[in-house]
């Protein structure tokens, strides 16, 4: 057993066994108000009413209609875990898989950490340590420099003016020094999932369904597009990693990552380049951000109408995943593009969704 793993099961023994007593002047705090995990082998999910949380019920239909203006598919509100919202537009029902595009990116940063708990690797050593040498195009000196965080904080200092998605030896060029700039580079993040095989020995998906996906009830699966991979499933599967993501790592009884001190550097500043970029997502609230496909910086947060603890995995076309710790919130939206002609990740979408979202919510 994992050492982490195992003081936090002893922690919570020790907690259990002196919380236990008669005294019934302990208030407990309400089951609906309690962290709520669906069960893995089932489509049961415990629903909540929006007039039990004292939101403003007239503002739902507006946003159930800019949804479906937008060309949303999927649509999933979560509170303390429960359902309050669950919606499919334009032909797409609960079953339907989709994919998430560089929302994913965030299920790859998770399985780096479980892999960094299990010893067998480590995000500080360099790439090469696990791709093996000559899998770019640069001296070894050059090469044995970019660490694995590198990969996944977009500072590798690979050359990306030419083609963001090859992961040929003669697409992986030297442009400047590693943590020297941020681009938001596909390549050195596909990357990403051969130096955790490579660490394994083993392929990617096996390890990822066995650490991650299955403990958690997700369905779904990797697809392979040109050079990218991306992860295609359900709304629920992607509610259910969100869900996994607000309660840091563990799911209900189930410690998925007890690497707190990982878990804590992904989803906050990873660099001192762009504020709202941890390892492979995105974070609201920060003085300043870097935009995909640009090399400016710009001033405020990353999405003005969300709050600032938000974290986000977005994906082209639209796909959303937001965590919001403070709201106790999991909030997906999976489809096509929303009008903003197809953007990486980020896109104007975001604030007029969290527009609607507001008048909902506050």
């Amino acid at each position: 057993m994992k050492p982490m793993r195992l003081t936090y099961i002893i922690l919570s023994l020790i907690l259990t066994f002196s919380c236990s007593s008669d005294d019934s002047s302990i208030d407990e705090p309400p089951i609906d108000e309690m962290l709520y995990f669906p069960p893995n082998d089932s489509d049961v999910w415990e629903t909540k009413s929006i007039s039990n949380l004292d939101w403003n019920e007239n503002a739902l239909q507006p946003l159930l209609d800019f949804l479906e203006d937008s060309d949303t598919k999927s649509f999933i509100i979560l509170h303390n875990g429960r359902i309050v919202n669950e919606s499919y537009f334009n032909g797409t029902t609960m079953l339907s898989n989709n994919p998430w595009f560089s929302a994913g990116k965030t299920l790859t940063a998770f399985t780096l950490g479980i892999a960094q708990e299990d010893g067998l690797l480590n995000i500080t050593d360099s790439s090469s340590n696990y791709l093996g040498s000559g899998w770019s195009s640069l001296t070894s000196e050059q090469e044995n420099a970019i660490t694995v965080k590198n990969h996944i904080t977009m500072t590798t200092g690979l050359d990306y003016t030419d083609d963001l998605y090859c992961t040929d030896m003669d697409c992986l060029t030297y442009l400047d020094d590693p943590n020297s700039f941020w681009y938001y580079h596909n390549a050195p993040y596909t990357l990403t999932q051969s130096i955790i095989s490579g660490a394994l020995n083993s392929d990617f998906d096996t390890y990822f369904n066995s650490e991650l996906k299955n403990k958690i009830g997700m369905q779904g699966g990797w697809v392979q597009f040109g050079y990218n991979r991306f992860y295609a499933s359900n709304a629920r599967s992607m509610a259910r990693f969100g869900l996994l993501c607000l309660n840091e790592g563990i799911w209900e009884d189930d410690i998925i990552l007890g690497d707190a001190n990982y878990f804590t550097e992904m989803t906050n500043t990873s660099q001192n380049l762009n504020p709202a970029y941890g390892y492979l997502c995105w974070l609201n609230g920060k003085s300043s951000y870097i935009l995909p496909s640009s090399e400016n910086s710009f001033t405020g947060k990353l999405i003005p109408n969300a709050p600032d603890d938000l974290i986000a995995g977005l994906g082209a076309n639209d796909q959303k995943l937001y965590v919001i710790p403070s709201k106790k919130l999991v909030i997906i939206r999976m489809g096509n593009d929303g009008g903003d002609n197809g953007q990486l990740s980020l896109s104007d979408y975001d604030n007029l969704l969290w527009e609607k979202i507001n008048d909902l919510i506050n």
